[in-house]
């Protein structure tokens, strides 16, 4: 049989052509198509948050933690059990990311660990959006309010998912999505930062375009600048109309995706609850679109070769960063710890067939039977 994926992109006709579109009009780089994008994720998050669209969800962050001037020696909180881009994103600034913990139930980041780990050093706290779901930002931002803090949100896995009934991206300090090739939505690669804070939003536009001071309405026109001051660093971060001309047909998807997404979820939790050996996250999937689907399952590295051998692929999302030899830290986080040994990633995606997904059930199923 055909390998049951692990994720991907799902791209039809509607994406192609507005490729091809954007071809003939012989203008690639940030332009019309790159404005027009923003202005759809606006609408569509019913915000009234800036939208900026950049390269990579990376770059989101990157460019986040540099508006507000960190430096060496300044510390950002994040949870060690986080893609490599949250740290590495941190690190490019100078700043020093200080490795927390997660409540094991949701992968989220441990606000009283968080606590503890305040300094006078501390600048940003940078919650992230594990396996799409936002539970305990309401506690974040009263952490970060007591203590003077800014919020930069990774919410690179939850473009579309909602926090108490309303979409992420609503409300909050700076919030970063990612939107490379198996995000919920994507544009090939790409990203974008939401903030309501004027002087970030500012430094953002121009540091997309290299630190080029006020060039963002000059490339909405398909202009440039000639006469131009910088002040600050900046870097090639923008998108391209290309990458923006596959995104607004994907967002144009996006209720699909979600339907299927959270079918898929749901399946998986109902088949699940009553198989001891294996835990399910506390999400709502009536409220997130599942980037990835999370179990945490006895015996999990026999459980991942036994699939593998059936032509599953799954994945472990991930390995906590104070065990990378650049983030090493000198104490332990022995729920991460834990947890590593135990997460698993399913199969979760648009294209995923309901006979494959039955496929996945029935040979964890058949796994497990002999224990």
């Amino acid at each position: 049989m055909n390998k049951i994926r692990l994720s991907k992109s799902s791209i039809s006709q509607a994406e192609k052509e507005a490729v091809l579109k954007v071809l003939d009009k012989e203008y690639l780089g940030m332009g019309e198509e790159v404005k027009l994008f923003e202005e759809k994720i606006k609408k569509y998050l019913q915000t009234d948050m800036e939208v900026i669209c950049v390269n990579t969800g990376t770059s989101a962050l990157h460019l986040a933690l540099l508006s507000l001037d960190l430096k060496k020696g300044d510390e950002v909180l994040v949870p060690s059990l986080t893609y490599i881009a949250s740290y590495q994103a941190i690190s490019a600034t100078g700043a020093k990311p200080i490795s927390c913990e997660i409540n094991p139930n949701t992968l989220f980041l441990d606000v009283d660990d968080v606590r503890a780990k305040i300094t006078k050093n501390t600048k940003v706290i940078m919650p992230v959006h594990y396996a799409s779901s936002s539970k305990g930002m309401d506690e974040v931002y009263k952490l970060a309010q007591e203590f003077g803090l800014r919020v930069v949100e990774d919410a690179a896995q939850a473009f579309g998912s909602k926090r108490d009934g309303k979409l992420v991206g609503t409300k909050g300090d700076i919030i970063c999505f990612s939107f490379d090739g198996i995000k919920n939505i994507t544009s090939g690669e790409g990203g974008a930062v939401l903030s309501k804070d004027n002087n970030i939003i500012q430094r953002i536009k121009d540091a997309r375009l290299l630190g080029v001071e006020k060039d963002t309405e000059k490339r909405y026109s398909a202009q440039r600048s000639w006469d131009f001051d910088v002040k600050h660093q900046g870097f090639r971060y923008h998108m391209s109309n290309i990458m923006a001309g596959i995104g607004i047909v994907q967002l144009e998807r996006i209720e699909d995706f979600k339907i299927k997404r959270q079918a898929i979820a749901k399946i998986y939790v109902e088949a699940f609850k009553t198989l001891k050996y294996i835990s399910i996250l506390d999400f709502d999937y009536n409220e997130i679109i599942p980037h990835i689907f999370i179990i945490k399952a006895k015996d999990r590295d026999s459980l991942k070769e036994y699939l593998l051998l059936r032509n599953i692929e799954t994945g472990i999302h991930y390995k906590p960063n104070h065990l990378l030899s650049l983030y090493k830290s000198n104490y332990a986080l022995p729920i991460s710890e834990k947890l590593y040994s135990e997460i698993l990633t399913l199969p979760c995606h648009y294209d995923l067939l309901e006979e494959d997904q039955n496929f996945v059930i029935n040979a964890i199923f058949d796994f497990y039977k002999s224990k």
